[in-house]
């Protein structure tokens, strides 16, 4: 007798399999065409935007009306009727931004911004962030839109390191409890690890990290501590250090730092970037800054010249004179050599008006002085006899 089986389907057998739809392994999810031009280094996605907007934009010969449009590659993809290349590799670069300088490319009351100073010759970048009017400091320039928008995330966790000149009084007490956040009108500020770095009196610098970057984040958060900020630079993002570069001054990262750096980025385990191995650039200068025009005229440019060297005259030739006698009354510096001179001590005689041609005599005074001077009375003797008496002390 056949032993019995149990009537219940096991789970191996081929009738427990259902059927379910498919899917392709290889597909790769899409990205919008404003994201994908951005990191062709077409331009910046607000600017796609508007390009989009103006019909400038066409998919396959049709004009896209929408930057919502999916795709994932831009193949067929024209701006302005030219074929947009095939992304390239992505590009960082260091930039010393000095003050005086907008973090925009263009600015509607005409104030210089950073690309008015970037030398020439390079791709099109897009910064990382942003630095205020007065701030100067580390800015980090890209050509990738993603990764820009990777390093500004404040949940990436990349810190930025800045020193502020502050004018007032402020104790490493208050520093510390910035660890646990701010509020300042409303608005929360994250963990804040700020140290005293030294003091003289009532000026001070101060080191600064955050992980954040909101709108004047550390000027707002140093002026709540009633600190009047004097100057304000980013010296570090990540593992990137401003270094040695000058204010102006740009230079690239290497790919294989790049590289490095983006695995760190995007590893679900990542510790800190400042752990990391720090990363600087050589250097390269800004190209000279033109002139600057003024409305005010200018007074006349004096130019030092040489002192004319006066012209040679041939010296004046005379005829001797024939026979030329010496005068008797010429005194004896004026009597030719050879003539006697006279004795030592002798007084020499001067000319007498008679002698000088065109002189008149002397008018006789109408106040003669007396020939002499009268007598003096002569001293008595040495031992005080002959005196006149002098009267009782």
């Amino acid at each position: 007798m056949p032993p019995p089986t149990d009537d219940k389907p096991t789970g191996d057998t081929p009738t427990d399999a259902k059927p379910t739809d498919a899917k392709p392994t290889d597909a790769k999810p899409g990205h919008r065409i404003a994201k994908l031009l951005a990191r062709a280094g077409v331009a910046s996605r607000r600017e796609i935007e508007r390009m989009i907007a103006d019909g400038r934009v066409a998919l396959d010969g049709v004009v896209l009306d929408t930057p919502a449009t999916i795709l994932r590659t831009l193949a067929g993809v024209t701006v302005d009727g030219q074929p947009v290349a095939a992304a390239e590799a992505t590009r960082l670069f260091l930039y010393h931004k000095p003050t005086g300088l907008l973090v925009t490319e263009h600015d509607p009351a005409g104030r210089p911004t950073i690309y008015d100073r970037l030398p020439q010759g390079l791709p099109r970048l897009v910064p990382v962030g942003r630095l205020d009017f007065n701030t100067e400091g580390l800015l980090l320039l890209t050509t990738d839109g993603g990764l820009k928008r990777q390093l500004e995330l404040p949940s990436t966790g990349v810190e930025r390191a800045y020193r502020a000149r502050t004018y007032g009084r402020v104790s490493q007490t208050q520093l510390e409890d910035l660890a646990d956040g701010i509020e300042i009108e409303g608005m929360r500020y994250g963990s804040i690890n700020a140290n005293m770095e030294r003091r003289t009196g009532a000026n001070a610098w101060i080191e600064m990290i955050l992980t954040e970057g909101k709108n004047r984040e550390v000027r707002r958060v140093l002026e709540h501590l009633e600190l009047e900020v004097s100057r304000l630079i980013r010296t570090r993002y990540g593992p990137f250090l401003l270094g040695d570069l000058a204010p102006g001054e740009i230079g690239e990262v290497k790919q294989n730092d790049l590289v490095n750096f983006r695995k760190w980025l995007d590893s679900p385990k990542r510790g800190n970037a400042a752990d990391e191995p720090v990363v600087t650039v050589d250097a390269r200068k800004p190209p000279p800054r033109p002139a600057t025009p003024t409305s005010e005229p200018q007074g006349r440019l004096r130019v030092a010249r040489a002192p004319r060297a006066a012209p040679v005259r041939p010296p004046a030739t005379r005829d001797a004179p024939a026979d030329r006698t010496p005068r008797d009354d010429a005194p004896p510096s004026f009597q030719k050599r050879g003539s006697p001179r006279p004795p030592l001590g002798a007084k020499q005689t001067s000319r007498s008006a008679a002698g000088r041609p065109g002189a008149a005599p002397r008018p006789e005074s109408s106040n003669p002085r007396p020939p002499t001077r009268p007598t003096r009375p002569t001293k008595g003797p040495a031992d005080g006899r002959g005196r006149p008496p002098r009267g009782k002390r």
